[in-house]
């Protein structure tokens, strides 16, 4: 999908549908934008007035209630407005068109829609037919991206390793299902990452897997080997049936993330999982709550990311308080 329509005509970013197409400097102006924002949690007044007056609409078809609640905390502490739409109670599920819904909302004076969605490309959909004051975030589209996940996953490694070149980082688990791993590749390659590996069995990788900018691997030793930084994927079962796999335990077995396997990395390697676990399928529980895991940050590090994006949007179309 062409990432034009995510900028003004000055480069700037005007939606956030997706990590294609945006080059170095723009994700790297994401993760300082997001890093002025990290330490707000620790302040006894966690508010800024930049989106003071804007109204913003968590539009989520698909449940996700960690990513929604980041999104709601992220636009709180921008002081913004928030609307919270329950599309199984709203008039879609009556029959009522994606646009007509959009159309009534921003009837309404609305200035962003963050959309989660079952199929691919719809928040790309909803951004070429929104009025040009209005913003789009992709909160996740079918199969297709994730970028802000993505993004807040970039953070967190930024933060423990200082810088991505020379890196090398293994994705592990359900490549095929995963709107996660194509953003985080995506952006891994863009931001000059050494290298970035794939381990999953046959069943769960993409058909032109190589053609991403990764190396694919079968077997985690050799995935695992010197490795930087470790990515665990959750099992998509709902987006799966049987003949992807024999079993869980046989998944966990020879793909989860258990303490001898993670001896493989380098012994300063962090461990990342976008969550939500399933324990004992893709990861041991000791590795879960281990030294190395980095998990609860990334879920932390959600809200300056997401803060960043809506400010980044909103200053692109003058909306800044």
């Amino acid at each position: 999908m062409s990432s034009h329509i995510q900028l003004t005509d000055q480069g700037k970013l005007k939606h956030f549908l997706t990590i294609e197409g945006l080059n170095r400097e723009l994700l790297t102006e994401i993760l300082d934008t997001a890093e002025s924002f990290a330490g707000m949690s620790e302040h006894q007044v966690k508010k800024v007035p930049l989106l003071r007056g804007k109204t913003i609409v968590n539009l989520f078809f698909e449940n996700s209630t960690r990513t929604r609640a980041t999104f709601e905390l992220a636009a709180t502490r921008l002081s913004a407005d928030v609307m919270n739409m329950n599309i199984a109670t709203s008039s879609t599920a009556k029959g009522e068109s994606l646009l007509d819904t959009i159309h009534n909302l921003e009837s309404m004076h609305v200035d962003m829609f963050v959309v989660r969605h079952a199929l691919s490309g719809a928040a790309h959909f909803i951004a070429q037919h929104v009025a040009p004051h209005i913003s789009v975030i992709n909160a996740g589209d079918g199969q297709h991206a994730h970028p802000t996940q993505a993004m807040l996953d970039m953070f967190t490694i930024r933060q423990h390793k200082k810088r991505f070149e020379g890196l090398k980082v293994a994705i592990v688990g359900d490549i095929l299902h995963s709107r996660v791993a194509r953003s985080q590749i995506v952006a891994l390659n863009a931001l000059g990452v050494d290298e970035v590996r794939v381990i999953a069995p046959k069943t769960l990788l993409p058909a032109h897997v190589k053609t991403m900018g990764v190396i694919p691997l079968h077997d985690m030793d050799e995935g695992l080997s010197d490795a930087d930084v470790v990515i665990m994927l959750r099992l998509q079962k709902e987006r799966m049936n049987s003949a992807f796999l024999p079993s869980e335990s046989e998944f966990f077995r020879c793909f989860g993330l258990t303490e001898a396997k993670l001896k493989r990395a380098k012994s300063d390697a962090i461990v990342m999982h976008p969550g939500p676990i399933n324990r004992g399928v893709e990861i041991a529980s000791s590795v879960a709550d281990g030294p190395q895991s980095v998990i609860l940050q990334q879920v932390s590090n959600g809200v300056a990311v997401r803060m960043a994006i809506m400010t980044m949007t909103m200053r692109s179309l003058g909306g800044m308080a």
